[in-house]
Formats: structure tokens, sequence, C-alpha cells
């Protein structure tokens, strides 16, 4: 599974926004309430089974539990679900979406031969579209140590209306600098270790610049580039 990148501002950023949509964006980051049931009893709720998995893993249905590295087990996770396909500015894609402690946040991604490519992503009020798509993991027969990658996508970020907000220019690379076996609460995986650097000229949107991420293949990641550790998955792998 390729990285997920929570949406960040910094303070000059947050000027360049209308009131509407930088509220909006506020609201996205709250903390959320869990829902009750009358009599206690779970909540409503559908699921996909997945028969087999990808190299990189996008079936419908997979979801991945997070926690912040170094923090006490068995607080309330982050959830990463592969929604399935979709549409996202006129082009096929597949949708992710990231859930808990008051993110909401979905990456529209297309994966083929070339690898991950991310064509943009969407927060409660807020839309970004990333032209051309940001190349975010290579082909599969392409991991190796030593192994790196940048490139440059057009950022548009729009309000619900459709309305630009800010557009910019977004650089990024990748370095794959290790390969080593960790373990996390999840288990024990083979991973490969990668350095992203990232920067834009829309008021510092994606942070923190430089991050550090563990891939395995046909599990997903193991570390994001937020230091967010791996707890739990819904399917096996390749451990």
């Amino acid at each position: 599974m390729p990285s997920f990148t929570l949406l960040t501002m910094s303070g000059h950023f947050r000027r360049s926004l209308t009131p509407a949509l930088l509220g909006a964006l506020l609201v996205g980051c709250a903390p959320a309430a869990t829902p009750r049931m009358a009599g206690g009893g779970a909540p409503v709720a559908a699921s996909t089974p997945v028969g087999r998995v990808s190299f990189y893993p996008l079936e419908t249905g997979l979801s991945w539990n997070y926690q912040p590295e170094g923090e006490a087990a068995g607080g309330q996770p982050y959830t990463l679900r592969a929604l399935g396909p979709t549409v996202f500015g006129g082009q096929a894609a597949l949708a992710f979406e990231l859930t808990g402690r008051g993110a909401q946040q979905t990456w529209f991604r297309q994966v083929g031969a070339e690898g991950v490519r991310l064509l943009g992503f969407r927060k409660p009020g807020v839309s970004v579209r990333l032209d051309p798509p940001w190349l975010e993991a290579p082909a599969e027969s392409a991991w190796r140590v030593g192994l790196s990658w940048e490139g440059t996508s057009r950022v548009t970020l729009s309000g619900d209306d459709g309305k630009v907000q800010a557009q910019g220019t977004l650089r990024y690379r990748y370095d794959v600098q290790d390969r080593r076996r960790v373990t996390t609460p999840a288990g024990t995986f083979d991973v490969w270790v990668v350095t992203r650097q990232i920067g834009d000229d829309v008021g510092g949107l994606f942070s923190p610049q430089v991050q550090q991420l563990w891939f395995a293949p046909f599990v997903g990641e193991i570390r994001t580039p937020e230091g967010l550790l791996l707890t739990a998955r819904n399917f096996g792998g390749k451990p």
C-alpha cells in the first residue's frame, strides 16, 4: 500500500484560504465522538471478503489500523480502508479512506504496471488535485536498495463549490535506503525503508518535508511518513 499523507497547513497558506474553506479544514481536524447504539449493540456495518491481495494492496474491503509510534498500546486507532473503484477528476481511480481521532481523508489512486500514482485527495470542504499524478511507488520489479525517483506536479486546491482556492507546484523525491526486518504489534515484516522529501510553493501544504516510511509488499505501509505504526489488519499477507 502506498503512503498516505495527512494534509497540514502553514500559517501563510491558512491566510490564503477563504474563511469558509478554512473552517471546513479545521472542522475535519476536530475530535469526533464515538457513535453509541441504543441498547449497547454494535453499529450496523458492511464488510467485503478478500480472497487475494496484490503486491500493492488495493482490494475493496481491506483495512489497516495504525497508532502513533511510541504511544501506549490499546489507544484509539487510525483506520485506513480500501473503498474500491470510483471516479476523481474525471478519471477512474481507487479510493482509500482514513478515519479516526477526528480525521477524515480520502485518497484517489491508480495502480498499474508503472507503479502507484496519486491523482489527489479530499477532506471535508476541500479537494486537492495533482497533475500529473504524483508517483508514490515504482513498478513492482523496480524495488532495490539505492533506487530513487522524483517528480513535479501541479497542485490545485478547490472548495466544495468547485472554485479554485490555491494553486502551486509540488516537488518530491524518494530514496530506498535499506531492506530490514521489523516488528510491530501487527507482526514481523520484511520492509523497504524509504526516505521521502517533499516541498511545495503553496504555503507548506505538505508537511513534514522529510519523512521515512516502511513498505512491505502484499501488506502495505508498516510505518507511515507521519510516524504511525501498523497495529492490525483484516487480511493475510506475506510477513
